[in-house]
């Protein structure tokens, strides 16, 4: 039997109608009002991030580290799919396509904001690690950048405890699937090991995922991703092999709430460095030679050109190579890809973009100064 429309049914149909419109613009004001929350209400964001976003960690970074693949990869294809089925199937209604693109980007805005865009407001590392980050001399960088060479050397040394070790070429073979796996675990065994020197890092770690087409990455010139939409630490397996290690831990870093990219490099230097896995260490004293050696580089060429010498002929090869990955993938998306990149450091709080990177080395150094204090008699 067909009844007429009832006006408690047709008010039910007009508010279906709206819901996308309702439930987007509230998850997109309640974005709104956390992100200005973090940044006009001190301590706001600290709190969260040492009280809520733990527990986000806890619940969704433990569900989705229980896959062996990256959920955040498997679901943006599921998302371009959708979003495909939904523009065949509604192309004729705009209104309804609209709306519901409104509600994705709003759902993904709320997220990315819980997630993430609090975390950027919160204390520094380095206030809670008892660094003291001061100006430092030429004479001091070099004296680092010393270290960092022999350094190198030692952890080369190590690898040709295992295996001799030749550096990386187009024709060594790529990581295996265990040796990704194996890499997961240090890099989680190195981040707890390194949270019991630092407090502020303690805790819980999901298993980092290497992308399926980690291309999407190096077309971008781009070594790993933190997802915020499912709290997983993403990285390419297709780059030179002595960035994954550094940028396993980089990425981990991020799930403690650090975002600052320059923080989270210094932390997956500490990591590498302390790390009973020799490929961490050859991979945390080889990257921290590059950011320290061109700080060098740029205060005196000389003194550079001195170190480079010292360093081991493999080492040398492995830069090469690594040159050489990454200039092969210059192109109009590799130029692109740092303006936007500085763009969004710029909007969440680092307001000198890409160039924040470059307080590594003052991290670095302000570690090196305290470790030599903590020798002297």
């Amino acid at each position: 039997m067909h009844l007429p429309h009832s006006p408690n049914t047709s008010n039910r149909r007009r508010f279906l109608r709206l819901s996308p419109w309702t439930a987007g613009g509230t998850l997109l004001l309640a974005a709104a009002l956390l992100q200005l929350a973090a940044r006009k209400f001190t301590g706001f964001a600290q709190w969260y991030a040492v009280t809520v976003y733990p527990l986000i960690v806890g619940t969704l970074g433990r569900l989705t580290g229980l896959f062996p693949f990256s959920v955040v990869e498997i679901g943006l294809y599921a998302l371009i799919l959708f979003c495909l089925f939904c523009l065949i199937r509604n192309f004729r209604r705009p209104a309804k396509l609209l709306s519901g693109a409104f509600l994705i980007a709003s759902a993904l805005a709320f997220v990315f904001t819980v997630n993430c865009g609090i975390n950027y407001y919160r204390k520094p590392f380095s206030a809670g690690s008892g660094l003291t980050i001061r100006k430092s001399s030429t004479e001091e960088l070099y004296t680092l950048c010393s270290y960092l060479v022999d350094q190198v050397c030692a952890a080369k040394d190590d690898l040709d405890a295992l295996s001799p070790y030749e550096g990386q070429t187009n024709a060594t073979p790529a990581p295996t699937l265990s040796g990704l796996n194996r890499y997961g675990a240090s890099g989680r065994e190195a981040m707890e090991h390194l949270g019991e020197l630092f407090p502020d890092l303690d805790g819980f770690y999901p298993r980092p995922k290497a992308l399926l087409v980690s291309r999407i990455l190096s077309v971008q010139q781009l070594c790993g991703i933190y997802s915020p939409f499912t709290v997983e630490a993403n990285y390419n397996r297709e780059m030179p092999r002595y960035n994954i290690p550094h940028t396993i831990c980089h990425e981990l870093s991020h799930l403690k709430g650090f975002m600052r990219e320059d923080e989270a490099n210094f932390i997956g230097y500490m990591a590498c460095i302390g790390s009973d896995d020799p490929e961490f260490r050859y991979s945390g004293y080889l990257t921290g030679w590059v950011y320290a050696g061109n700080a060098l580089a740029k205060a005196d060429m000389d003194a550079y050109i001195r170190l480079h010498q010292k360093l081991p002929p493999e080492a040398v090869v492995d830069l090469a190579y690594n040159n050489a990955y990454w200039n092969h993938f210059d192109g109009k998306v590799a130029e692109a890809s740092p303006r936007m990149n500085d763009t969004y450091l710029k909007m969440q709080n680092q307001t000198d973009g890409v160039k924040s990177y470059g307080r590594m080395v003052d991290l670095m150094l302000a570690y090196y100064a305290e470790s030599l204090a903590g020798t002297e008699p």
